[in-house]
């Protein structure tokens, strides 16, 4: 972890500006091609939800403004951020999940099966979101559709700074499968540009082997 030196940083305006309002974050939703990342998971038997999940955070870390949070007013920056994702139970609810993220594909997704398995056999919210960890991303999904934007709840609070994922249903476009991803960010972190790099490189993960 690396505390930013707020003084000489490039963003002190921005992170200024934006961490006095109420609710700094901001964001935009837009479609990437899964067609590959699809054809892969099945292939090797993989969950494909599993599989996004995996080259999301892959590529989330390559990103430092993604990286970064607020603690005790001050700026840090995280060396790796981990996983927290909701996650659906039969009966119609869903519960937190919170899980170390790993660059190994197969421990990556063995974290994530247990906690499956876990949030199975319980009921309620499982994990409270306020004592995870700060170097961690909010992942939801929604499977049932195609969407176009998405609203978040909020406490409205300057300092609440996890950036949040939302991965919706692909669809089939001129023979792709395109799938809506939606993120938001502390503005006073982050800005539209950090938001496309992390696109750019989860696009460059969904189309490797």
């Amino acid at each position: 972890m690396k505390v930013i030196d707020i003084e000489s940083w490039n963003r002190k305006e921005h992170f200024e500006f934006f961490s006095s309002m109420k609710s700094p974050y901001f964001g935009f939703t837009t479609e990437v091609d899964v067609t590959k990342a699809y054809e892969n998971a099945k292939k090797n038997g993989y969950s494909f939800f599993a599989f996004y999940m995996y080259r999301s955070m892959m590529a989330i870390n390559t990103i430092d403004e993604l990286k970064m949070r607020i603690l005790d007013d001050k700026i840090v920056l995280f060396d790796t951020v981990h996983v927290g994702s909701t996650i659906g139970r039969a009966d119609g609810t869903f519960s937190f999940s919170y899980f170390e993220h790993s660059d190994d594909f197969q421990v990556f997704n063995n974290r994530l099966q247990e906690q499956i398995s876990t949030i199975q056999n319980t009921t309620g919210l499982g994990i409270n979101n306020d004592v995870l960890p700060l170097n961690h991303i909010r992942h939801t999904t929604i499977p049932w559709n195609s969407f176009t934007t998405i609203l978040h709840p909020t406490n409205f609070d300057p300092k609440e700074c996890i950036p949040k994922i939302a991965f919706g249903k692909f669809s089939i476009k001129d023979g792709k499968k395109m799938m809506p991803v939606s993120i938001e960010a502390h503005h006073g972190l982050a800005d539209g540009l950090h938001l496309a790099k992390y696109f750019e490189e989860f696009q460059k993960q969904l189309d490797s082997e």
